[in-house]
């Protein structure tokens, strides 16, 4: 793979994730414009969320039978058209159905990248990589956050729509075929769920991305509702976990390869069970500072570590493997927004008590979970 590849793959990861997680941030703005509850208007969370899981079964497998290079064009295209819809919205559901195609057509990108760095990087080499195309999707993300708190909140969806439209033009001249890594269309899902490894793996993602997601898209709202934070704080707050993120993406990939990728998802599940429980007591702006940068550290040192456990597995199921991850965060994360702001609705400290002692559980369990 050719170093121009690589970076269209990142830049397509940055222009993927630039709202991702401003998208939480800006629930208070939105739901403020529209004259609607905060937890109405966080269903463009989990709308979002759940149709990129679903989608992203599709493209790992599709990439298999036609050359990605188009099915890159062409997902990028209409995605950048669906941020503009999200941006120029009149109304909730127009901004809905926008999110919904965001989902849709964003799924393709994290797949093919993890393909192509499976296919064409050296195993004792492909956390660095991982890392470095995770690590640049969270520096995105950390702009987006820190523009959602000082710009108006349609401009988050409309750079996008303007960046991706201009990297589609990059794409064009400069993303190569990749018509030799075509073969026959075919869904391998169920041979990958006999794969014990795969399923110990799947099964820890689902759950601890449920948990995650569960918090994290609700602390703006924390924020908001029980701290009484302004949207600069709010969003700050939240930036430093995609802050501390970015250092854990590039960190934990080069700890996933000298220390091994179990023990870095052990590290990262325990950075993640202090900050949870932390979160309970209604501390200080100075304290929250510190828990977001370990909750990020923690999210992403887990997060990298699963993905390079994946790539590791065998090459048939290396396409299912990629769709698999995208689709297992994403869907078990819609499922852990929504779940999240069901009890977060009733009570902040119940929920964050639950969801704590359901990283606890998998701490322990994780040895039957993970591959060895």
């Amino acid at each position: 793979m050719k170093k121009i590849t690589f970076l269209i793959l990142c830049l397509e990861g940055a222009v993927l994730s630039f709202n991702v997680a401003a998208a939480a941030a800006l629930i208070p703005s939105i739901a403020k414009e529209f004259a609607l509850s905060q937890f109405v208007v966080g269903k463009v969370i989990w709308i979002y969320m759940l149709t990129y899981g679903l989608a992203a079964l599709i493209y790992g497998p599709l990439v298999r039978k036609f050359d990605a290079r188009k099915i890159e064009l062409t997902c990028m295209f209409l995605f950048a058209l669906a941020n503009l819809l999200v941006g120029l919205s009149g109304n909730i559901n127009i901004l809905f159905m926008g999110r919904f195609l965001m989902g849709l057509f964003g799924a393709s990108v994290i797949p093919l990248g993890l393909i192509l760095i499976g296919k064409h990087k050296a195993k004792e080499n492909r956390g660095k990589y991982i890392g470095i195309f995770f690590g640049l999707t969270f520096i995105a993300s950390l702009l987006g956050l820190f523009l959602s708190g000082v710009i108006y909140w349609r401009w988050i969806f409309l750079i996008p729509a303007l960046s991706g439209f201009i990297l589609w033009i990059v794409m064009y001249f400069y993303l190569p075929s990749f018509k030799e890594d075509t073969g026959d269309f075919k869904f391998n899902y169920l041979r990958a769920f006999n794969d014990k490894a795969m399923l110990r793996i799947l099964a820890y993602i689902f759950f601890i991305s449920l948990i995650y997601h569960a918090i994290q898209q609700w602390l703006g709202v924390y924020f908001s509702t029980q701290l009484k934070y302004t949207q600069f704080v709010i969003s700050m707050l939240i930036t430093l976990t995609s802050l501390s993120g970015i250092a854990g993406e590039f960190w934990g990939g080069l700890l996933a390869d000298s220390l091994g990728r179990n023990r870095i998802v052990n590290i990262g599940i325990i950075f993640m069970v202090l900050s949870i429980f932390a979160l309970i007591f209604k501390l200080p702006l100075f304290a929250l500072v510190l828990i977001m940068v370990i909750w990020g550290l923690g999210w992403t040192f887990n997060h990298v570590g699963l993905a390079t456990m994946l790539t590791d597995l065998p090459k048939e199921f290396l396409n299912e493997a990629a769709s698999l991850n995208s689709a297992v965060r994403f869907i078990s994360g819609g499922i852990g927004v929504s779940l999240g702001g069901f009890i977060m609705s009733y009570s902040f400290s119940a929920g964050f008590l639950i969801f704590g002692f359901g990283l606890l559980f998998l701490l322990f369990s994780g040895r039957s979970i993970k591959a060895n």
